[in-house]
């Protein structure tokens, strides 16, 4: 191996590392909330750090310990930690195009989130395939560890936080919502997104409503897809349903 080979090897690592940086200002909030609910679910520091490296599935960890700690029954604990992880089956098949060969990379899907998947879906193609298992390595473990430390920072000293300044029990429990709606926002530019949105909002509203907050979450996803693909929109007839 030469000398230039040699100093060219940190590059792709570093390029992901810098450029997965932004995501911090969405994973560090939510992962200091969990670290906090989970405390407050009557979980240890430990758990909740374990969880965060184990599970590493944002809004399903929060249902995870929501669920257990209202005494739930496990199987359905579990059905419902799956359905809202169903997403990431379609993240890897989008992905593989642009992998290399590397026996690494099933190991790295344990670090692909939604955020990891978006950036990583717009950039892989535009490297040279010698620098793609480096790149999203840095990315997915900066993001990675940013969620573990987030949440131990917030099992740790989230309630000095809290005690220090009040405010964040305010806005700690919108971080989460608020990192998903940073990803749907963009899409709301068609007729057709808007109302498959709109369908998935309101269903999850009345499920709220009524009582039924673990049935309704998955229920309004797949009715809003279902109307995304069978509502068609006629461009010549100025978005008139077809």
């Amino acid at each position: 191996m030469t000398l230039q080979a040699t100093s060219s090897l940190p590059r792709p690592w570093l390029t992901g590392i810098r450029e997965a940086i932004p995501l911090l200002g969405g994973y560090v909030p939510v992962a200091i909330s969990f670290g906090l609910v989970a405390i407050q679910a009557g979980f240890s520091t430990w758990e909740a750090v374990i969880i965060s490296t184990l599970f590493y599935a944002g809004a399903s960890q929060f249902l995870f310990v929501g669920m257990i700690a209202g005494g739930a029954p496990l199987w359905l604990v579990v059905v419902m930690t799956l359905l809202i992880n169903l997403r990431h089956v379609v993240y890897a098949p989008n992905l593989a195009p642009w992998l290399t060969a590397s026996r690494w990379w099933p190991w790295l899907m344990h670090t692909l989130t939604d955020q990891v998947f978006a950036l990583a879906h717009h950039r892989l193609p535009q490297l040279p395939e010698a620098a793609r298992l480096g790149w999203f390595t840095g990315a997915a473990l900066l993001a990675w560890a940013s969620w573990v430390a987030g949440t131990a920072l917030g099992a740790i000293a989230g309630d000095w936080l809290m005690a220090q300044w009040p405010l964040l029990g305010e806005i700690l429990p919108f971080a989460l919502p608020a990192l998903f709606l940073v990803l749907v926002m963009p899409r709301l530019t068609g007729r057709r997104w808007s109302l498959a949105l709109g369908v998935s909002i309101g269903l999850a509203m009345l499920g709220t409503l009524a009582g039924f907050t673990n049935l309704g979450i998955p229920l309004a996803a797949a009715c809003g897809a279902l109307c995304f693909y069978l509502v068609k929109f006629d461009v010549g007839s100025k978005g008139v349903p077809r």
